[in-house]
């Protein structure tokens, strides 16, 4: 009866919308760490809001992009590379130890990413923030956690996309150090209207910090 229950809240929550409750950021201390099998919904559901609309005619979709999500996410964490981090932030308030409010993953990529050969490099990815707690410094703290992890790699070097238009995130990574490395277009940019990605760059210096 309890793995039926289980699995009847897990099909609610990605099936069914999600209610977000007021927050008072300002009175709220943020701590990062790594992210455990148990996170992996509320990890999926931050990213998924960070990166697709609930509105408009996609809307729809919002569970099933937000269900595929997790389900790669789960895939990541059961069978990791050898150099693989997800890493989230959460509240550090009493009682709050498990309310999350950020996410990043961390990788090694290769120059040829299907044999995994050649020159490898440590590469962001899926750095997102719940909204309520947006220009709080979470973002800020997860990408100083990432440049850490990649030090102690043995990196100097960090690399992230970014589309060309979301002003906002390359503001905050601007404002980080990060420099366009090279501006990528494909097909999608020609013929259906999509923003060109950047692919940005940070030096890491030992006591590199944001």
């Amino acid at each position: 009866m309890n793995k039926i229950n289980t699995k009847l809240a897990l099909k609610y929550r990605f099936f069914h919308p999600y209610q977000q409750q007021a927050i008072d950021p300002a009175c709220c201390q943020f701590q990062i760490r790594t992210a455990t099998s148990a996170d992996l919904i509320d990890v999926a559901q931050i990213i998924a809001e960070s990166f697709h609309s609930q509105k408009g005619m996609w809307g729809w979709a919002f569970p099933l992009l937000r269900l595929g999500i997790y389900e790669d996410l789960r895939h990541r964490m059961a069978s990791p590379p050898l150099r693989h981090i997800c890493l989230v932030a959460f509240e550090a308030t009493t009682g709050a130890a498990n309310n999350l409010v950020g996410s990043v993953e961390l990788g090694v990529r290769y120059s040829d990413s299907w044999s995994q050969v050649g020159i490898g490099f440590p590469y962001l990815s899926n750095l997102a923030v719940h909204p309520k707690y947006r220009r709080n410094g979470v973002a800020s703290g997860l990408l100083t956690s990432c440049e850490k992890v990649s030090r102690e790699w043995g990196f100097q070097d960090l690399y992230l996309h970014v589309l060309e238009n979301n002003h906002q995130a390359r503001q905050l990574y601007f404002k980080a150090g990060y420099r366009v490395h090279k501006v990528e277009s494909n097909w999608n940019t020609f013929l259906l209207g999509r923003s060109s990605q950047m692919f940005l760059h940070k030096h890491l210096s030992a006591d590199s910090t944001i």
